[in-house]
């Protein structure tokens, strides 16, 4: 086995278990956030507030979905096509959707509303014009404020009713950091009174800003040689402790939620320095993936008197990009990238393989009453039904109606019965309720 490890020591959070909520005593003040027992803190915003729905995990407990698409797929109900080149996934609020692209060149951000029309939109800096050119990564509401982080590194607070700049920070300058070779891509966690950064930089692994002015709350030390890499945070709880997980250039991590403190490192090291896939995390494990090299890993979570200790369990045969993976009912769904690029269902506790699904390619998933909608880099979306043997597919179309490059990385959106696919300028809502 396996062993990697760094110590805590005890913190000054204080938890109160009241009514499905903890009531959170930190540096910030008082907040409160949904939490289950050893398991994943819900932002408490309603909709679809942050990348990957309300955990971060890609799940949506909406239920009274079709079961099955009709032969072209579920019906359009609008499309906006001005959105400009990226990858990207809306977030939900309310009356409005905000969503980015990069037009020329300025990074934009939209705000739709629930017919595609055009509220506001305004900038967040410059467009990357580098490799791979786009807008990456998503926007994140809490308690009446809107964020972004953008390519280069500058994270804006907005008015999400008017697009209104409040602050702005460009984290690379602020923790001495430079920019990665495909960009900064990390969508924000905001956790009570914090928005959560991964700069990589000399200065700091991880920092916490206050989000109503941006200064600095705490900073995670940094690691000799180490930047940041393509992935986002994930919050949860585990044995009473609030902790944070994500990956940096050469290590999946976690740390203490309220002082910043390194936990553990685990390796991730390969060639590119890519590390693009989510952490995922349920009942005291966690799943890191590194592509082009060590691939899928588990390791469980264990207190030590002197700290806690992550012990590799077990590894799998994929080796996932941009698409993470969706955790459900003890099963992992999941795509590969090169070494076997389609999809997988693996056993959560002893990740054997329970069996595979070549008819997509890789992409990316939500799941949602007892389906996965999958959107493929390809752009095929495709309604699946995991069962004890295998996929079973009730329903599929192309996104754009011919078959494409490769690049179709966007991950899903649902929400209030709409399902919201994007290709780069496109962005489309599919009416998935009856």
């Amino acid at each position: 086995m396996n062993w990697h490890k760094t110590c805590w020591t005890g913190g000054i959070t204080a938890l109160l278990s009241c009514f499905g909520l903890i009531c959170i005593t930190s540096p910030g003040g008082v907040y409160a956030a949904e939490t289950a027992s050893s398991g994943l803190i819900a932002s408490p915003e309603t909709g679809w507030p942050q990348w990957r729905g309300i955990r971060r995990d890609g799940i949506s407990e909406e239920t009274g979905l079709l079961g099955e698409w009709p032969e072209a797929g579920p019906p359009l109900h609008w499309q906006f096509d001005e959105l400009g080149t990226g990858w990207s996934s809306p977030i939900i609020v309310g009356d409005l959707i905000y969503i980015t692209g990069d037009v020329d060149d300025d990074l934009v951000i939209w705000a739709l509303d629930h017919n595609g029309e055009v509220r506001w939109r305004t900038t967040n800096g410059a467009a990357w014009h580098g490799s791979y050119p786009g807008a990456r990564a998503a926007c994140a509401y809490s308690d009446g404020y809107l964020y972004h982080l953008n390519a280069h590194g500058r994270l804006v607070c907005l008015d999400p009713n008017s697009g209104d700049e409040i602050w702005a920070v460009d984290i690379l300058e602020r923790f001495d950091a430079e920019n990665i070779t495909w960009a900064i891509s990390e969508c924000l966690l905001i956790d009570g009174p914090h928005v959560i950064v991964t700069p990589g930089g000399n200065k700091a692994l991880m920092a916490a800003l206050d989000k109503k002015t941006g200064e600095t709350v705490w900073k995670t030390p940094p690691i000799e040689g180490e930047q940041a890499s393509y992935s986002s945070p994930i919050l949860f709880e585990y044995e009473g402790r609030r902790l944070i997980a994500n990956c940096s250039s050469r290590h999946g991590f976690g740390v203490d939620a309220d002082t910043g403190e390194l936990l553990w490192t685990v390796p991730m090291t390969n060639r590119y320095l890519v590390n693009a896939a989510t952490p995922i995390y349920d009942g005291g494990s966690i799943f890191y993936v590194t592509s082009y090299a060590e691939d899928g890993r588990l390791y469980r979570l264990e207190m030590e008197d002197d700290g806690i200790a992550a012990r590799h369990e077990w590894t799998v045969p994929i080796d996932t990009v941009t698409g993470s993976g969706v955790l459900v009912d003890g099963v992992l769904y999941a795509a590969g990238y090169q070494k076997a690029k389609w999809w997988f269902a693996f056993d959560w506790e002893s990740g054997a393989t329970l069996y595979e699904h070549d008819a997509l390619t890789t992409g990316a998933a939500i799941y949602a009453d007892g389906r996965l909608y999958v959107q493929d880099e390809r752009g095929a979306v495709a309604l699946l039904k995991p069962t004890q043997n295998g996929f079973e597919t009730m329903g599929h179309f192309q996104l754009t109606g011919e078959r494409l490059r490769g690049d179709a990385w966007a991950h899903p959106v649902l929400y209030d019965g709409r399902l919201y696919l994007r290709y780069h300028d496109t962005l489309w809502c599919h009416a998935v309720r009856p």
